[in-house]
């Protein structure tokens, strides 16, 4: 039912939430991020993998004419997709906690419904 480029960029959608969560992992609060030279760098490279997750969620929606993600209500895809143009366009003025608060609540189950839709439309 969805194209080889659907399923293609599913999986890189999955390998960059994956690669989000896993690199956060040392992160235990927000002040992780802004107290330490590494904990900048932690931010910035984790503000960059949330870009690269809103825009393969933007072309998913995008290949499956919005049909896809609307069928996985429980996930605020829209807010997901809207983070990235907050991050990209308001860099300088980052949330460190927003970012945290991301990292650490909302993309685990995103990542585990992203791992149900795979299966699904296998």
């Amino acid at each position: 039912m969805y194209s080889d480029e659907t399923h293609s960029l599913l999986d890189k959608t999955i390998t960059t939430v994956t690669r989000i969560i896993s690199q956060s992992e040392p992160v235990s609060c927000v002040n992780d991020y802004l107290e330490t030279p590494w904990g900048m760098e932690r931010l910035e490279s984790t503000s960059m993998l949330l870009i690269v997750m809103g825009e393969s969620l933007k072309g998913l929606d995008k290949l499956t004419d919005g049909t896809l993600l609307s069928r996985y209500p429980n996930i605020d895809w829209k807010g997901a997709k809207g983070l990235r143009d907050v991050i990209a366009h308001n860099y300088f003025d980052l949330d460190a906690e927003v970012i945290f608060e991301v990292v650490k609540n909302e993309l685990p189950p995103m990542l585990a419904t992203l791992h149900k839709m795979k299966s699904d439309i296998l």
